[in-house]
């Protein structure tokens, strides 16, 4: 009995048909011709909503419901959801779905209304895009089932309580994955770059045959086999490439509803599986106040996972970062040289003088990469004319802001260190071509 009360709902068009046998029967207080009618509609209607209970609770599993999603979620991207239903009544039944979804979304209004005819079964797609990594607690699917009558309702749940990870962006890293592979990076974006000079090391002595660079041949064998043979070189391998992501108070901002610092840590997770199918090791650290994780740069089969996991399970408290530390860990960790993309944000140039020693020690054995981001929203500012002086005055103000972040890029040439600017949409694409050019240009 009692989830018979928590099943059956009352829809509005009983309410409605109440009021008018209210009106009738007070009109039938006035003129009582019109009394014994207002009794039989009374009858009519409490047999009608009996009708409409009993066809709908007769049947014990009179619908069905799933819900389909991925067994992860993928950060900042569109991840399919499927709702699938399934009309085990004898009559075509008019449904409302109700999502319970995670509170992450603040989202309290997905529902669906349509109808399914007797035996038949509908998908509802639909796609949620979360902005933060962790566990994403779905509720129940409640279908709300009508009949024919329409007069009652019954609430099916399914599908309760599901937990759902959301990892960094695995979509994004399989894009740019799938693109190197059938060397389509450039339709991302990803620029093609010549590579420069002549940074290989020896495979094999071959027999020459036509088109090879003939300032490969090598004599000697030549001289011994009496046939032309030259050397074949393959490009060197296995270089260490590091994301170094700054997890302090300035990755804090966010963008697009997604912080600097999932941007950055979506951006590790597409450049170390470039880095892994270009034949480098990749690794990852993690700083703010202190060095929280170093995983070595390797190139197994299983470093792609141990990364993903080790981005997932990572948390900030958004503590004030701190450089020397981070370059005493460097300094003892990573002993081989290697490429070091940092991931951080420098808002004025007086930020990047306070640490700037700390990165010049780093860029003295290693091949150190700054990445910091453009404000877009103050882009998107400077790019409306200004038209009363408040405007006039806000937009020196941005401009001056803007012009910081050039001084930087400059501040930061003129020790011989690397950099990009990039807005945060772009960020993946941006790391790809600088990664390709300093391998092109056998910097690393």
């Amino acid at each position: 009995m009692k989830s018979f009360i928590k099943s059956i709902y009352f829809v509005n068009l009983l309410y409605y048909v109440i009021a008018a046998e209210v009106v009738l029967l007070v009109f039938g207080f006035f003129f009582p011709a019109i009394y014994p009618i207002a009794n039989y509609a009374l009858i009519f209607i409490i047999a009608l909503v009996v009708v409409d209970a009993v066809i709908l609770f007769a049947n014990k599993n009179g619908f069905f419901a799933r819900r389909d999603t991925l067994d992860k979620l993928s950060n900042g991207d569109d991840n399919p959801v499927q709702i699938v239903l399934e009309n085990r009544y004898l009559f075509p039944a008019r449904i409302m779905v109700i999502d319970e979804l995670p509170f992450q979304f603040q989202i309290r209004d997905k529902e669906f209304k349509l109808n399914v005819d007797s035996g038949k079964s509908k998908i509802i797609e639909y796609d949620v895009r979360p902005v933060k990594r962790g566990e994403y607690n779905f509720g129940a699917v409640n279908v709300f089932v009508k009949s024919p009558i329409g007069f009652v309702q019954r609430r099916y749940c399914f599908s309760q309580d599901m937990t759902v990870p959301v990892y960094p962006s695995f979509m994004q890293m399989r894009k740019y994955e799938l693109l190197a592979i059938s060397n389509q990076l450039t339709d991302a974006g990803i620029k093609k770059i010549r590579r420069r000079g002549n940074n290989a090391e020896f495979e094999q002595i071959k027999e020459y045959v036509a088109g090879d660079d003939y300032r490969t041949i090598n004599w000697k064998a030549t001289a011994r086999k009496n046939k032309l043979m030259i050397n074949q070189y393959q490009d060197e391998k296995s270089q260490q490439v590091y994301s170094v992501i700054d997890m302090g108070r300035i990755m804090r901002m966010p963008f697009e509803g997604l912080s600097l610092l999932d941007y950055a840590i979506n951006s590790s997770l597409v450049i170390s599986n470039i880095a892994l199918l270009k034949q480098d090791k990749a690794g990852i650290i993690s700083f703010s106040n202190r060095v929280q994780s170093i995983l070595p740069a390797d190139r197994r089969n299983a470093q792609l996972h141990k990364i993903l996991e080790l981005l997932y399970n990572q948390k900030t408290g958004y503590l004030e970062s701190n450089f020397e530390h981070l370059y005493a860990s460097i300094k003892t960790k990573v002993n081989q040289r290697s490429l070091l993309l940092l991931y951080t944000n420098f808002e004025s140039l007086s930020g990047l003088q306070r640490q700037i020693k700390y990165l010049r020690r780093i860029a003295k054995d290693h091949l150190l990469v700054v990445i910091f981001f453009e404000n877009t929203e103050l882009r998107t500012f400077l790019d409306t004319p200004a038209t009363t002086t408040e405007e006039v005055y806000n937009k020196t103000i941005a401009e001056k802001f803007a012009y910081e972040k050039k001084l930087i890029v400059k501040e930061l040439e003129k020790y011989g260190i690397q950099s990009i600017l990039t807005s945060p949409q772009k960020l993946s694409v941006n790391t790809i071509n600088k990664y390709l050019e300093l391998k092109a240009r056998g910097l690393i």
